[in-house]
């Protein structure tokens, strides 16, 4: 864990605390973060969508999935 310090809008972090109805400030910046990195991966993702091609079917897939 790192410890730091930083200077942050306490509109920002407060409007972001009541969005995320987190607990304390440093709940609401590790949601934060968890969450534009949970979108980034996700809009990564997205940009594949229709561009790979798989020989499964539905549940050769889940298998798969099961054993990663």
């Amino acid at each position: 864990m790192t410890r730091m310090t930083v200077t942050l809008d306490e509109k920002v972090v407060d409007e972001a605390r009541d969005l995320l109805k987190a607990k304390t400030k440093r709940e609401t910046i590790e949601t934060a973060l968890k969450e534009v990195i949970k979108q980034k991966k996700r809009e990564k993702a997205l940009k594949h969508c229709g561009k790979i091609e798989l020989d499964m079917d539905q549940e050769e897939l889940q298998a798969y999935r099961a054993s990663v």
